[in-house]
C-alpha cells in the first residue's frame, strides 16, 4: 500500500472511498497520512523488522495503518476484528508487537487485552480514547499523527504483513517471510506476478467487500494502490449494496468468497437485475471451495469474467483458472502457475494422476512459523525440499488440480479459516466434558459450519441444558465464528490405541458417501 509514485503523478485521484459514506481520500492525502504514521512508528522506537498490530473494523484509517508499515521496513499484523480479548492478547504477544492501532469501536476490548501484553508500549485509538481509560499507553490516533511531518521518513524501507495461520496444534501461527532491504517503491516479486495474472492497471476501480484483516483483500487492495487504481471499501458485505456499488463507481475488479456469490444468487430477481454490472471485467474468488452449482449460476449471470485461485497464506504455491477452463473442468481450482506441485502418499511416494494425496510444493515462497520450529518442521518434507499445509487433492491428466480434503481438518466457513483444535481444547476443559471433537459439516450458505461432538462425563446427561452450558462456555472464550453451531453427543469418541482422535469416522457421517470432503 505504497502511494508514493501516484501521489506525485496523479495526486488528486481517489486512492480509496468508503462505501457507506462516500468519504474519499486522494493519493496526495493518503501519502501524507502514511508518512505521518511512519514518523510515529520511528518515534515509538520501531526500526526495520520490528512488529506492530492493527485491530479494528474496516474504516478510513485502516489503509494508512498498513501503508506506514510498507514504508518503514516493519512487519504489521492485521488481527481478526472479531477476536476476544484473550485471543487478541495472544496474537499481540506472539507477534512481538510493540504498537497497537485500534478503533473506538474496539478500544474497550483492546484495552482489556493489553493488560496482559507488557511488550505493547503505545496504543493509538482511531476515533478517540474511551472515557475513563487510565492506561498511559493509550492515545488518540488523530491527535498523535497530526503532530508528525507529512514528508517521508529518511530511512524508508519496504515492509510487509505478517499474517497468521494455524494447524492441528491449536494456537494460530505467525507466518514469517524474509524481507529484503529495499525501497518501498520496489515491491516483492509476487506483486508483479499477481498484477499480471489479474490484469491490474492504473485506471481500475477495485471493490473490496471483505474485512481488511484477511490476507486476500490485503493483497488485492495493496496491488490496486501500487498500480494507481481506486479502492472502494465496504465496511461490511451486503449483497444489494455490493451490486449497487458496481454501478455507482463503474467497478472493474473485485474479489469475493463463495458465500457472497450464494447470497447474491438468493436475492429476488428485481434486485439482481436492476443494477448495471457491465463495467465489471474481473471477479476473483478464493479462500473457500465454491459449490459447482453456485459457480455455474454466477458465470451464467455475470459471464466468463470469474477467475479462481488456490493458494495458502504461507505462499507455498499457486493455482489459477478462468471461467472457460473451469466450465470444461467443473470443480477444479486450476493449473499450477507458481511453485512445483507434488502429490504424495503417507510414505512420501508420488501418486499417479487421479489419485488423491497430500499436496507438497517445491520452489514456493520461503517461510517459517514465528517462534515455532516444530510446526515449521511438520510442514517441511524430510529432505527439506518441499512444504505443505496438509491439503489433499489430485491432478488430472491435463494438469488440473482438484481438492478433496484437508488433512488438518481446518474448517472454512464463509471464507474464514477456523482451526478445530483450539475449540476442542476449550471444550475439554469444561468439567462436564470427558472428550470432544470439532470439525466442519456442510452448510448451504457458508460452505461449512462448526460442529462439535462431545462425550459427556459419566454422570452428566446429554441434554439441552448441557448444550447451552457448553455453548456459553465457548462464547465466553472464543470469537463468534468459532462457536459451534450445534453439539451432538456420543457415548464414546473413536480414538486410536495411540490416543489420537480418529475424527474422520465422525465427520464422514455428516458428509455422506461422496468422494470429496470439501463443498
Amino acid at each position: 500500500m505504497y502511494p508514493g509514485r501516484y501521489a506525485s503523478i496523479n495526486p488528486d485521484r481517489a486512492a480509496f472511498v468508503m462505501a457507506s459514506t462516500g468519504a474519499t481520500v486522494s493519493y496526495r492525502e493518503f501519502e501524507e497520512r502514511s508518512n505521518r504514521l511512519a514518523h510515529f512508528l520511528r518515534q515509538a522506537g520501531l526500526g526495520r523488522l520490528s512488529h506492530y498490530s492493527i485491530f479494528m473494523e474496516n474504516n478510513d484509517r485502516y489503509m494508512e495503518s498498513c501503508a506506514a508499515g510498507e514504508r518503514t521496513g516493519t512487519y504489521y499484523t492485521c488481527v481478526n476484528s472479531f477476536l476476544t480479548a484473550e485471543e487478541l492478547a495472544y496474537i499481540l504477544t506472539n507477534s512481538r508487537s510493540e504498537v497497537l492501532i485500534t478503533s473506538s469501536a474496539k478500544a474497550a476490548l483492546a484495552i482489556e487485552a493489553i493488560a496482559d501484553c507488557p511488550s505493547i508500549r503505545r496504543v493509538l485509538v482511531c476515533g478517540g480514547v474511551p472515557e475513563g481509560c487510565s492506561d498511559e499507553r493509550v492515545e488518540d490516533f488523530e491527535a498523535v499523527v497530526a503532530a508528525m511531518p507529512a514528508t517521508p521518513i529518511d530511512d524508508e524501507s519496504l515492509g510487509t504483513p505478517m499474517l497468521y495461520s494455524s494447524g492441528t496444534t491449536g494456537r494460530p501461527k505467525g507466518i514469517l517471510r524474509s524481507l529484503p532491504e529495499q525501497p518501498p517503491g520496489e515491491p516483492l516479486p509476487m506483486f508483479h506476478f499477481l498484477s499480471n495474472l489479474w490484469t491490474y492497471r492504473e485506471d481500475m476501480i477495485y471493490l473490496s467487500p471483505a474485512p481488511l484483516y484477511h490476507s486476500a483483500p490485503q493483497a488485492a487492495v495493496n496491488l490496486t494502490i501500487r498500480v494507481g487504481g481506486t479502492v472502494v471499501i465496504m465496511e461490511r458485505f451486503d449483497p444489494v449494496e455490493y451490486l449497487s456499488l458496481i454501478e455507482r463507481y463503474s467497478v472493474t475488479h473485485s474479489q469475493l468468497v463463495p458465500t457472497m456469490f450464494s447470497r447474491m444468487l438468493k436475492l429476488p430477481a428485481e434486485d439482481r437485475t436492476r443494477f448495471d454490472l457491465s463495467s465489471l471485467e474481473f471477479a476473483v474468488h478464493a479462500a473457500a471451495p465454491c459449490p459447482v452449482k453456485v459457480k455455474q449460476e454466477m458465470i451464467e449471470w455475470w459471464g466468463p469474467i470469474i477467475h479462481e485461485y488456490y493458494g495458502a497464506t504461507e505462499g507455498l504455491g499457486f493455482a489459477s483458472c478462468d471461467s472457460e477452463q473451469w466450465l470444461t473442468h467443473p470443480g477444479t481450482v486450476g493449473k499450477i502457475v507458481l511453485g512445483e506441485l507434488h502429490v504424495m502418499d503417507d510414505e512420501m511416494n508420488e501418486v499417479p494422476n487421479g489419485t488423491p494425496g497430500t499436496l507438497w510444493f517445491a520452489s514456493g515462497t520461503e517461510f517459517s512459523y514465528l517462534d515455532d520450529p516444530e510446526k515449521t518442521r511438520e510442514s517441511t518434507s524430510p529432505d527439506g525440499t518441499m512444504t505443505t499445509v496438509g491439503d489433499i487433492g489430485y491432478v488430472d491428466d491435463e494438469g488440473y488440480l482438484y481438492l478433496t480434503d484437508r488433512k488438518t481438518f481446518m474448517i472454512i466457513s464463509g471464507g474464514v479459516n477456523i482451526y478445530p483444535q483450539e475449540i476442542e481444547d476449550l471444550l475439554i476443559t469444561h468439567p462436564m466434558v470427558f472428550d470432544a471433537a470439532v470439525f466442519g459439516v456442510p452448510n448451504e450458505d457458508l460452505g461449512e459450519e462448526v460442529k462439535a461432538v462431545v462425550q459427556p462425563m459419566p454422570d452428566v446427561a446429554p441434554d439441552e441444558a448441557l448444550t447451552e452450558a457448553l455453548l456459553s462456555h465457548c462464547r465466553e472464550h472464543l470469537s463468534r465464528q468459532k462457536v459451534p453451531r450445534s453439539i451432538d453427543y456420543e457415548a464414546e469418541l473413536p480414538r486410536l490405541p495411540t490416543g489420537k482422535l480418529y475424527k474422520r469416522l465422525l465427520r464422514d457421517r455428516y458428509w455422506g458417501e461422496g468422494t470429496s470432503r470439501i463443498v
